[in-house]
């Protein structure tokens, strides 16, 4: 792996910080037993920006996002910042971010540890050995379509829109992140949306089904209603590898799958840009989670989401799996030991404060090498 690897970390609002100091104890872990060589800059995202600087986020920390070769997230939000302008509130922020870095294609895993199955609500049998991944396009459609906004008629009547957009170009570079990834698990992808009701749905089965013809036709492809997969991954979720959907139904369908393991708090995602001629490409990793700002610096946290996207950074970013397999499995097996944050508190097991979590998995490591 390349020295000196430049990473950003915007630890955020809530709990942000605290799971952040977990992994970045980790991370100092790894520079010291697996020659990790990387520079660190820190800068403020969220409410907490907004607090310092009178926005979410500021163009100075965008420029140090570009230049990163990974951004470290955390989460923002809380009501604290409920009545900020809609262009100042902390999630205005994440979504610059996505935009101005063109972060297409966010990957958001679901996988059932077997020592997490009593956290799931589904039965054991449905959910044993669950892996699967939901690639949502994070760029476009309804949330960034135009036009947008509250509106009035003529007659006084009033009315909103939102606009769902999606060009050929848009379509087929999510599609390809699908299918090149179901290539390197089950090579089975499902691609989702609404053609029997929306225009949009129509065009991106279409131009699934073209780019699986022309450079993919070697993988399983199936086209699904965002329905009936919402329907399927509650009742066999073990049908589906690799899911790739647009913005709104991957906003949904990955929140829906992300309960199938039992808790938020246990998810990391990560949003990737286009590879350049060099393979280098732009990527931001966080939890799933929010910022929890009802138990925030009480060291209460579960910081393994956070901790998993740094798995994900060194995987996807980094292509270093070996050190990303060595975080996943002191996880693994400190889950497995019955140690527990209270979100995934079980019977029998033994309850830890967001610093003990990280302890314990930093002992893990030191034992897996």
């Amino acid at each position: 792996m390349p020295a000196n690897k430049k990473i950003l970390v915007l630890p955020g609002d809530g709990i942000g910080p605290e799971v952040m100091r977990e992994t970045e104890r980790v991370m100092d872990w790894l520079a010291k037993r697996r020659s990790f060589s990387y520079e660190v800059s820190r800068g403020l995202v969220g409410g907490s920006a907004y607090d310092a600087k009178g926005v979410s986020i500021t163009d100075e920390t965008v420029a140090d996002a570009m230049a990163a070769d990974a951004v470290l997230f955390g989460s923002v939000g809380g009501p604290k910042w409920d009545n900020v302008a809609r262009q100042h509130r902390p999630e205005a922020g994440l979504l610059r971010l996505r935009k101005d870095l063109d972060l297409f294609a966010n990957l958001r895993p679901a996988i059932v540890f077997d020592s997490m199955l009593d956290a799931s609500t589904l039965k054991p049998e449905v959910v044993k050995g669950l892996d699967l991944m939901i690639i949502r396009e994070l760029t476009s459609g309804v949330y960034f379509g135009e036009p947008r906004g509250s509106f009035k008629k003529p007659d006084g009547t009033r009315y909103a829109i939102d606009t769902q957009c999606y060009t050929a170009p848009e379509v087929e570079r999510v599609a390809r992140v699908g299918f090149d990834l179901a290539k390197k698990r089950g090579n089975k992808l499902h691609s989702i949306e609404k053609a029997n009701v929306m225009e949009t749905g129509v065009f991106w089965r279409a131009e699934v089904t073209a780019l699986h013809k022309k450079d993919y036709a070697s993988v399983e492809l199936h086209h699904m209603y965002a329905d009936n997969c919402a329907m399927q991954l509650v009742r066999n979720p073990k049908q589906f590898d690799v899911i790739v959907t647009d913005n709104l139904f991957g906003d949904l369908l990955s929140d829906c799958a992300a309960m199938l393991t039992g808790s938020l708090g246990m998810l990391p995602s990560a949003s990737l840009g286009w590879a350049d001629s060099s393979g280098r490409r732009r990527a931001l990793y966080e939890p799933v989670h929010g910022s929890a700002p009802d138990i925030a610096g009480k060291n209460l946290a579960n910081p393994i989401a956070q901790l998993l996207s740094l798995s994900m950074m060194l995987r996807y970013s980094f292509d270093d799996g070996a050190s990303a397999d060595l975080v996943d499995d002191a996880i693994q097996r400190v889950l497995a030991s019955g140690v527990r944050t209270g979100d995934i508190m079980a019977q029998g097991a033994r309850k830890v404060s967001t610093v003990e979590m990280g302890s314990a998995i930093l002992a893990e490591l030191d034992k897996l090498v």
